[in-house]
């Protein structure tokens, strides 16, 4: 199998090479794996490392990451503290040396734990579909992020959460480069001591990332101590659909997110 690398000069021609059969290789963790399976998405490669979305800006509590921005370089960033454990909890040096946020956006269950913490820190995606550039809440994103396979994700935006206010936590059958078990990320900003605005992201227990929405009304307005967490632990899975896969059956998926939920909280 021949396989063919074109580098993509603009964003707004990328969409017109992934009509013609081209797939983005961002760090390739991904489309080469994928390609070494068999030719199942094509053998003609678009790479975006020239167009500059390998940056990090962090001003004025907002934070953008290019969609070309490494794990490595999102673990080396001083002003990305927070994010250092989901970084440094996706494979090892080498994976983490060319895995990319923007690949992370299009990763499968039970991939994709930095689009959980996105997800929990209410990102958005910017992205050019050949004549445009629009912005995407990235829930909306994840939800039809398969129809998007024909648009060039530029970079993802967030505000910078309150100190200690963001938590994370991924479980994995082997250290370090085990794909998750379950995936948590949580924002909890609180406000005269009880908790307000609260986000939780679940990863590896749905087809993409969600949003554990009955748990966070549980915590809303609440105080952060046991009574509180133990009643959103109880409704954490309950609008989650995980798979059987390699990694751990959808009942042990059910049965450790809430153990998990409530070690993350408490600690």
């Amino acid at each position: 199998m021949s396989v063919t690398l074109t580098a993509a000069r603009q964003a707004r021609l990328v969409p017109a090479l992934q009509a013609k059969g081209g797939r983005i290789v961002a760090g390739g963790t991904l489309a080469i794996a994928d390609l070494n399976q068999g030719p199942t998405s094509g053998s003609a490669l678009i790479t975006l490392d020239r167009l500059g979305f390998d940056q990090v800006t962090a001003k004025g509590g907002k934070v953008t990451l290019g969609a070309m921005v490494t794990m490595a370089k999102i673990a080396r960033d001083r002003r990305l503290k927070f994010l250092h454990p989901v970084a440094n909890s996706i494979g090892g040096p080498a994976v983490r040396a060319m895995a990319t946020v923007g690949g992370n956006l299009f990763a499968p269950a039970p991939y994709g734990d930095m689009a959980a913490a996105l997800l929990a820190l209410d990102a958005e995606v910017t992205l050019h579909d050949g004549k445009t550039t629009r912005k995407l809440v990235i829930e909306a994103f994840l939800r039809q992020r398969h129809k998007l396979n024909k648009t060039c994700i530029v970079s993802v935006s967030f505000a910078s959460p309150p100190a200690g206010a963001f938590r994370y936590f991924k479980a994995v059958r082997r250290k370090p480069v085990s794909a998750s078990v379950v995936t948590i990320a949580a924002l909890l900003p609180r406000k005269a001591g009880k908790i307000k605005g609260a986000r939780i992201a679940l990863g590896a227990m749905a087809e993409n990332a969600v949003r554990a929405r009955k748990a966070e009304a549980a915590l809303e307005g609440a105080a952060l101590d046991h009574e509180a967490i133990a009643a959103a632990a109880n409704l954490i899975t309950t609008e989650t659909s995980p798979a059987d896969d390699a990694y751990a059956s959808a009942w042990y998926r059910r049965e450790i997110a809430p153990v998990y939920f409530f070690r993350l909280l408490t600690a």
